[in-house]
C-alpha cells in the first residue's frame, strides 16, 4: 500500500501539465521537421538562421572577442587565482582547465585574431582554413549554441528523457548497448544538428545519467549529420536527384556502425563509471505491475514535480550557452584550423588515403586512386571529401564518397572539436581510431548498396 501511495503522489494534473507542456515545446523546437524556404529543418535551426541574418558580418568579430576573452580569463585564473572564481564551482570549472586545454584556448585565440585581422601566414587565415571556421562555421555554432543552450532544459528537465528511457530501453540496450533515453540525442541530431546531440549528451553525462562509456558511444555514434546538411553534401557531388537513395544508404550504414563500434575498442574499453560515483547509476528495470509506458509516465511525472523554479531554468540555460561559447568554440577554432591546414597545405591525407586503393579496387569502385584521396580527408572537415570528389566522373564513386563522408561522423572542424571541448571523456587518439573504424565498417555497406542502385 505504501508503495502505491508513493507512486501516486506524483500523479497530479499539475505534474502532468509540467511534463506535457515543456516537453511538447521541446519536441516542437528540436525534433519537429518542417519545410522552410524549400529545406527540411527544425524551428531551432530557423531561429539560429534568423539571428545570423540579423548579425550578418558581426559574428566573426563577436566570436574572436569571446575566444580571446576565454583565453585571457584562463590565463588570469592560472596566474592569480581570483577568489570570486575560486569560490564559484561553475566559474572555476569553466576557466580553471588543465594545461592541454589552456594551450588549445591559447591557440584558438591566436588563430581567431590572425584570421579576423588577416595577420601572419595565409595558411592560417585563408578561406579554406581559419577563414572557413571563423566566417562560416563559428557563426552557425554561435547561433545554434544560443538557442539550443537556452531551450535544451525543455528536453532534459521535465520528464521527456525518463519517459522515452523506459519506452525504448528494450530497443536501445540490446541493439546499441545504450540506455533508452539516448534515443532523444539521436533524434535531435538527425532532425536538427549533430552539435545539439553533443550538447545533450554532455549535459546528460555531467548530470550522471550516462556512464563514461555511454557518453563516448553516443557522442561518436549518434551525433548524426542533419538531413539538411546531407542534402548539401549530395548536391555538391551533383546527385541531388538521388537524395532518397543516398539518405537511406547513410541510415543503413550508420545503423551497422552503431551496432559494431560500441562493441570494439576503444569504445568498448571505456569504463561504465559515472562522473560522480556517489550517485547511483540510473536503473532501467521496469517494476512488476508496470508496462514500459506506465513506468515511463511515472518517472516522467516524478521528474517534472522537481521543477518549480523558472529562474533556475533560465540560469541553467545561460550556463549551457556559456559552456559552449567559452568552453567549446576555442577548441573548435584551434583543432579545426590545425586539421584544415594539414588537409589544405600538406599531402598527408593523400598519403593516408593510399592504403584504401586496394580496398576500393576490391569493392569494384571506379577511379579508385582518385577516390582514395577522399577517404581520410573527412577527418579534417566533413565537406572536403565531396568537394574533392565532385570532379570524379563515375556517379557511383561520387555517391560512395558522399555517403561515406556523412557516415564517418568524426570531423575535427565541428563534431571532433566539440567532443574534445566537452566534458565527454574522449581524447584525440580515440577519435582517430573511431574515425578509421567507422570508415572500414561503413565503406563495404555503402559500396554494396551503390552497386545495387547504379
Amino acid at each position: 500500500m505504501e508503495k502505491t501511495d508513493e507512486s501516486n503522489k506524483f500523479k497530479t494534473t499539475k505534474n502532468l501539465m509540467k511534463f506535457l507542456i515543456p516537453s511538447f515545446i521541446g519536441i516542437l523546437l528540436f525534433m519537429t521537421p518542417i519545410v522552410y524556404q524549400g529545406n527540411v529543418t527544425i524551428p531551432v535551426a530557423i531561429l539560429s538562421g534568423k539571428l545570423q541574418e540579423i548579425l550578418t558580418g558581426k559574428i566573426p568579430f563577436i566570436m574572436t572577442v569571446l575566444i580571446t576573452f576565454t583565453f585571457l580569463m584562463t590565463l588570469i585564473v592560472k596566474i592569480t587565482k581570483p577568489s570570486f572564481i575560486e569560490n564559484s564551482k561553475y566559474l572555476k570549472g569553466l576557466f580553471d582547465v588543465s594545461p592541454i586545454w589552456a594551450l588549445s584556448r591559447a591557440l584558438g585565440a591566436v588563430f581567431a585574431i590572425m584570421t579576423y585581422y588577416k595577420l601572419g601566414p595565409e595558411m592560417i587565415h585563408s578561406g579554406n582554413t581559419g577563414g572557413l571556421l571563423l566566417n562560416d562555421l563559428l557563426p552557425v555554432l554561435f547561433a545554434v549554441f544560443l538557442f539550443a543552450g537556452l531551450f535544451i532544459p525543455l528536453l532534459l528537465n521535465f520528464g521527456l528523457l525518463e519517459f522515452f528511457g523506459a519506452l525504448l530501453t528494450k530497443i536501445m540496450r540490446p541493439l546499441f548497448s545504450l540506455p533508452g533515453r539516448s534515443s532523444i540525442d539521436c533524434m535531435a541530431s538527425w532532425l536538427g544538428d549533430g552539435t545539439i546531440g553533443i550538447l545533450l549528451t554532455s549535459k546528460q553525462y555531467e548530470e550522471g545519467y550516462y556512464s563514461k562509456r555511454e557518453a563516448c558511444v553516443i557522442g561518436t555514434t549518434f551525433s548524426a549529420v542533419s538531413i539538411t546538411f546531407s542534402l548539401v553534401v549530395i548536391s555538391q557531388v551533383g546527385l541531388a536527384n538521388m537524395f532518397a537513395h543516398f539518405y537511406l544508404t547513410v541510415l543503413a550504414a550508420g545503423v551497422v556502425a552503431a551496432v559494431i563500434t560500441p562493441r570494439i575498442p576503444p569504445l568498448s574499453k571505456k569504463p561504465d563509471e559515472y562522473i560522480s560515483e556517489s550517485k547511483p547509476a540510473p536503473s532501467e528495470d521496469i517494476p512488476k505491475g508496470h508496462t514500459s509506458f506506465s513506468w515511463g509516465m511515472e518517472k516522467a511525472l516524478e521528474r517534472a514535480s522537481k521543477n518549480n523554479d523558472v529562474k533556475e531554468f533560465f540560469i541553467q540555460g545561460i550556463h549551457n550557452v556559456l559552456d559552449m561559447w567559452l568552453g567549446v568554440a576555442p577548441v573548435v577554432m584551434a583543432m579545426g584550423t590545425i586539421a584544415l591546414v594539414f588537409a589544405e597545405y600538406t599531402p598527408i591525407f593523400k598519403w593516408l588515403g593510399m592504403p584504401f586503393i586496394p580496398i576500393l579496387q576490391l569493392l569494384q569502385i571506379p577511379e579508385a586512386v582518385e577516390a582514395s584521396q577522399t577517404m581520410v580527408v573527412g577527418f579534417a572537415d566533413m565537406f572536403l571529401p565531396s568537394v574533392i570528389g565532385a570532379s570524379i566522373e563515375s556517379p557511383l564513386t561520387r555517391f560512395v564518397i558522399a555517403a561515406l563522408s556523412v557516415t564517418q561522423l568524426i570531423y575535427m572542424s565541428e563534431v571532433g572539436g566539440l567532443l574534445l571541448g566537452s566534458k565527454i571523456p574522449i581524447n584525440l587518439k580515440d577519435l582517430i581510431i573511431v574515425f578509421i573504424e567507422r570508415t572500414l565498417i561503413t565503406l563495404p555497406v555503402i559500396a554494396l548498396i551503390a552497386h545495387m542502385i547504379f
